[in-house]
């Protein structure tokens, strides 16, 4: 059976300000997940308010998934960007892992999905944020899946950290 356990998973895609930052949580009904899920789903914070993603209106992608924001919404176009291109983003990802069978079709019904995703507020390009989270959110389903990056991943570049805000004196 797919997602037996709870699979989590992360990717990066993009540059700049553009670029997608998702973390994936996909686990079954009546499972931990699910907990998580419907309590984040019940507890909003100001500038979080987790939302079912969908394809259109009354188009739920299914697995089920809740898009929780990573930033705090901070004005209108940011507002947007999170709510429009980065939600469909991440609803045209999860469809696609599914059609690719990232996520098994037969069992998407049974499974539920947390999508935490980051839009930096000073992101300007719709079309890039829609593709970078959907890029993003397909590729931390496989990985989620594939339970990677494994150890052997992580210490084979342990002397190396880096990332989009950081890079550490030599790297």
């Amino acid at each position: 059976m797919f997602a037996e356990t709870t699979q989590i998973g992360e990717s990066f895609v993009g540059e700049g300000a553009d670029a997608a930052h998702v973390n994936t949580v996909l686990g079954r009904y009546g499972g931990p997940v699910e907990t998580a899920w419907a309590t984040a789903l019940a507890t909003p914070r100001a500038g979080h308010a987790a939302f079912v993603v969908v394809l259109r209106p009354n188009l739920p992608v299914q697995p089920l998934t809740l898009f929780v924001n990573k930033a705090t919404i901070v004005g209108d176009r940011h507002g947007e960007l999170t709510w429009g291109a980065a939600q469909a983003g991440v609803a045209a990802g999860v469809a696609d892992a599914v059609a690719t069978g990232v996520v098994p079709e037969g069992e998407a019904t049974g499974l539920l999905l947390i999508a935490a995703v980051w839009v930096n507020p000073q992101a300007d390009d719709a079309d890039a944020v829609f593709a970078n989270n959907r890029r993003a959110t397909t590729e931390a389903l496989a990985n989620g899946a594939a339970r990677r990056p494994g150890v052997d991943d992580v210490l084979a570049h342990r002397d190396e950290p880096f990332n989009a805000y950081y890079a550490p004196p030599g790297s």
